[in-house]
């Protein structure tokens, strides 16, 4: 009866969806205040329906309601507690739900959090918002309807993937769909800007903590799922260019170019044009990834359905919604004039450059991922785009990006002077090369990996510090001033520190591994670089739904224990399918990695071993951008747009 409420419910949130879709929109044309006011319920009952579907959905799991086929495709009664919860979002249907609750998660976060926005342009966010929900409501209710029922339910499921029976990665998809979905909020403002012809500061304003909070929830879904990656599938590797990963990276780059971009829209009224594409964009390329992901049309071990008519539908809503937008944006055009002149040396051009760097940087990886699918169309021919493209063609942006960012952020507004920065910044520099310099000359090994990105990385990390210090002013009280700074600053500093951070640990990483592959019996001891490792005994273990074959490895340095290590090649009997846990002794300079394998006819076991040095800085990095964008999102200038307008004239409203 619960889980027909939670249909029910659904199919109710697609009417209110509709309705929040065109109601508040036609008031706002004709400035009939009931009818714009009617979006805030909307919304509000939108979200609710969802979530109480949602809800449906999860004790259906948690009871193991097998009377649902979606139930009996990805759970099973033996299944821990916290992967059948994890299992509601683990497949196609479910997590197009999760979707779907997030597209009314943010519109009813507009009606909660956006008091300050003028009556017509809130209820034009949220008729645009209401569309994106009733498209993908539809999507989900005609296509992938997770409340299907079985005549005669099975005794038992087929249990949830065990690749995704995972702490990291059961937490990993709410937060990727948290920024993946959460750029409709930036795709709605643009919309309702464009529909209402302003685009000034006070949208700048408005627009950027909606695009920085989804950056944010990007970010850490990102850093989850290559966690995961890195721990979990046993081939030591942190990111494949896999072209599901590429559709969550391909909107976090436009995403931090949006969040950029803004700050000049609401600094200087420059770049309005341009920073509306964007936000256009970024969203674009949230729809593209779900079609990857979901079509069927690229190949992928992260794929979740692999259906032409559910593809087909997406390319429909993707149609609709880009073709309709940038048909907007270029009728707008006239809107869309900056005001703010600047020179060649400044912060807005600095802004510029980043831009640049990021949107090429997407379209590199956008091209190197949908090319096999334009080279079997176009041409009859399978090819497939690894590594060594994206490495070479993607690298030399990321490294212009570190190299200017610090110049960036010191100069001022309008006009500037490149040698007063430079100077600012020689101390950074200095520790920069100082830091190049030693790593070149301990290593023993002479690549420039290495040594370069722990150059740009320390580049990075000293030109925040000096950044946030320069803030201060000059004269006494610098500390206390320093502690009085905005938070936005502290936020700003953090993240960028945080992006040399993780430069430093891709480039050590991948710079100084060592890799050791051999097959070892039981007693054996083994040298991988400054490591003893001595396999002593495999033992057969049960675990809740799989079984576990278990090795003990203990971790000798100069003679002295430093870790024990047990990794697993777990078999699963109901989905009957083996995974690697493996076995990682972490340490804040290095990791010691080790994954069994299976066991070979001569006898021993096979055996992979990694010392991986600075490992654990990509996610360190990783996790203090999120926190510098938190750290912004919770500065007040940032949560509401107090402030922004300006009185000089805005542009002419379309109406």
């Amino acid at each position: 009866m619960f889980t027909e409420l939670g249909h029910f419910a659904l199919v109710l949130a697609f009417a209110v969806a509709l309705f929040q879709s065109f109601v508040p929109l036609i008031g706002a044309a004709r400035r009939v205040p009931g009818w714009m006011s009617a979006a805030e319920p909307a919304a509000n009952a939108q979200f609710l329906l969802i979530a109480f579907s949602f809800a449906a959905l999860t004790y259906a799991f948690v009871t193991s309601d097998f009377s649902l086929l979606l139930v009996v495709n990805n759970s099973h009664s033996l299944k821990p507690m916290l992967y059948k919860v994890t299992g509601v979002w683990g497949n196609h249907e479910g997590s197009m739900l999760l979707w779907v609750l997030i597209v009314a998660l943010f519109g009813a976060a507009v009606s909660w959090f956006g008091s300050n926005l003028p009556p017509t342009l809130k209820a034009r966010v949220l008729a645009v918002q209401g569309m994106i929900g009733a498209a993908f409501l539809a999507f989900l209710l005609f296509t992938s309807n997770p409340f299907l029922r079985l005549a005669v339910p099975p005794f038992d499921g087929h249990d949830l993937n065990p690749l995704l029976q995972d702490p990291g990665l059961a937490f990993h998809p709410p937060f990727l769909y948290l920024g993946y979905v959460g750029l409709s909020m930036s795709f709605s403002f643009a919309v309702a800007a464009l529909i209402e012809g302003r685009v000034d500061a006070a949208w700048g304003r408005w627009v950027r903590p909606w695009t920085l909070a989804a950056w944010i929830f990007l970010t850490i879904g990102i850093a989850l799922g290559s966690w995961w990656a890195y721990y979990e599938l046993g081939w030591g590797g942190f990111w494949f260019w896999d072209p599901v990963e590429n559709a969550s990276f391909m909107p976090w780059l436009i995403a931090a170019a949006l969040l950029h971009s803004a700050i000049v829209v609401e600094k200087r009224e420059s770049l309005k044009s341009w920073t509306v594409l964007l936000a256009i964009i970024a969203f674009g390329f949230s729809l593209i990834g779900a079609f990857i992901t979901r079509s069927g049309v690229i190949t992928s071990v992260h794929a979740f359905a692999n259906d032409p008519e559910r593809g087909v539908f997406l390319l429909l809503i993707l149609a609709v919604f880009m073709g309709g937008a940038l048909t907007l944006f270029a009728f707008r055009a006239d809107v869309l004039s900056s005001r703010g002149v600047f020179s060649l040396v400044s912060r807005e051009s600095g802004l510029v450059f980043n831009n640049i760097l990021l949107g090429v940087a997407a379209f590199v990886v956008f091209v190197g991922t949908i090319w096999p699918l334009v080279a079997e169309l176009a041409f009859g021919r399978k090819l497939s785009v690894g590594e060594p493209f994206f490495n070479m063609a993607f690298t030399p942006f990321m490294i212009a990006i570190g190299v200017i960012l610090p110049f960036g952020a010191l100069l001022p507004w309008k006009r500037g002077k490149l040698g007063r920065v430079a100077r600012m910044l020689v101390p950074a520099m200095v520790l920069a090369v100082a830091v190049g310099a030693l790593t070149w000359a301990m290593q023993s090994e002479r690549s420039a990996l290495g040594p370069i990105g722990l150059m740009l990385g320390s580049w990075l990390v000293a030109g925040s510090l000096i950044d946030i210090w320069s803030r201060t002013g000059r004269g006494g009280g610098r500390l206390g001033r320093l502690r009085r700074l905005p938070r936005a600053d502290w936020g700003k500093a953090v993240a960028h520190a945080g992006l040399g951070v993780t430069m430093m640990g891709i480039a050590g990483m991948l710079a100084w591994q060592l890799e050791d592959i051999r097959v070892v019996q039981e007693g054996d001891t083994f040298e991988v670089g400054a490591y003893a490792l001595t396999l002593e005994g495999v033992e057969r273990v049960q675990g809740p739904n799989y079984v576990s074959t278990m090795g003990h490895i203990r971790i000798e340095k100069n003679g002295r224990t430093v870790g024990m290590l047990d990794p697993e090649k777990r078999f699963y009997p109901v989905a009957r399918m083996p995974t690697t846990e493996a076995g990682i002794d972490n340490g804040f300079f290095r990791d010691i990695y080790v994954a069994i394998g299976d066991p070979q006819a001569g006898g021993g076991w096979a055996m992979r071993s990694y010392v991986k040095p600075l490992a654990n800085w990509i996610w360190l990095g990783a996790l203090l951008m999120a926190f510098g964008g938190a750290l912004s999102l919770s500065d007040r200038r940032y949560r509401v747009a107090a402030g922004a307008r300006k009185a000089a004239p805005q542009g002419v409203p379309a109406e």
